[in-house]
């Protein structure tokens, strides 16, 4: 029984970290371009980029399994090169980065929208590059909030089922997530089984929102220089 714990909690671990990062990348990137960005287009894309958060995740899966299948707009293009990302763990982490993604989209860009605008105009007066603003200043200030999101974002991806289920499957040792294995030992019957990974779940859970809370208290604003 140990092994059908540990193998899908490492898995999903694995799966959570790589959507967490990814997520970080461009949640945090399309989270400062739309907050100085003034545009009435920028409320459209605001839109578009929290849909994730309140659509159902089968249609999450069903885009996915859209756009990546062997059919699909981009599925055909990736066979071509060898890539075919359905029923394998790289489609896990595909499906919870988008189904995860608004969760730091949206606190970095309430940590960005909360930056003075003035701190970053003398930063460019004292001879600073956008880029360096953004690295000395910005994101500095930010840094709190996106801390918070990352944290959200790790364990949104750590439980994600439905997009998951239906573009990277239930392959035990491949692509059975904690919460796909949950599924599995419930329709199998195996009570047992299904307790003990729901309450390593739910540990698992407890632990990193714990930590979420912990750092966000703790780390205040680093220092502009």
């Amino acid at each position: 029984m140990a092994l059908d714990i540990w193998q899908p909690l490492l898995l999903s671990l694995k799966v959570a970290l790589w959507a967490t990062g990814l997520n970080l990348l461009l949640g945090v990137a399309t989270a400062f371009a739309l907050s100085r960005w003034r545009s009435r287009l920028s409320n459209l894309f605001d839109a578009m980029f929290t849909l994730p958060l309140v659509l159902p995740p089968t249609v999450l899966g069903y885009y996915l399994l859209v756009l990546l299948g062997r059919r699909g707009a981009f599925g055909a293009w990736l066979e071509h090169w060898g890539i075919n990302p359905v029923f394998t763990w790289q489609g896990a982490v595909i499906a919870s980065t988008l189904a995860a993604f608004p969760l730091v989209y949206k606190a970095a860009r309430a940590a960005f929208e909360g930056v003075d605008p003035q701190l970053e105009s003398a930063a460019r007066v004292l001879g600073l590059s956008r880029l360096a603003v953004f690295f000395r200043v910005s994101l500095p200030l930010a840094s709190r909030g996106i801390v918070a999101g990352a944290l959200l974002t790790f364990a949104r991806a750590l439980g994600e089922f439905g997009a998951t289920l239906m573009i990277a499957g239930n392959l035990p040792g491949r692509t059975q997530t904690l919460s796909v294995a949950i599924y599995s030992a419930i329709e199998a019957g195996d009570e047992a089984g299904a307790n003990t990974l729901v309450v390593v779940a739910s540990l698992t859970c407890i632990v990193v929102l714990l930590l979420a809370g912990r750092l966000t208290r703790g780390h205040a604003p680093q220092r502009v220089v």
